[in-house]
């Protein structure tokens, strides 16, 4: 099974269309817009968290705070 590619970095996170303005911010990443800061931002957008994932050994646990 192949993935899609992630768009061009000009498009945004979609984490980043459901959250007010102050709380966008840029992927640590890739430097996408995205839900960055306050309850649910995280530092990376969804397709650098699961590059990143990827990399991870099993003794790494992470709790996604978005909803």
């Amino acid at each position: 099974m192949t993935t899609a590619p992630p768009p061009p970095t000009s498009e945004p996170d979609p984490s980043a269309l459901v959250c007010s303005g102050d709380r966008v911010g840029l992927c640590a990443g890739c430097h996408r817009r995205t839900h960055r800061y306050g309850s649910g931002g995280e530092p990376l957008c969804q397709w650098c968290m699961a590059t990143a994932k990827k990399q991870w050994d099993s003794h790494v646990r992470y709790t996604s705070t978005r909803g």
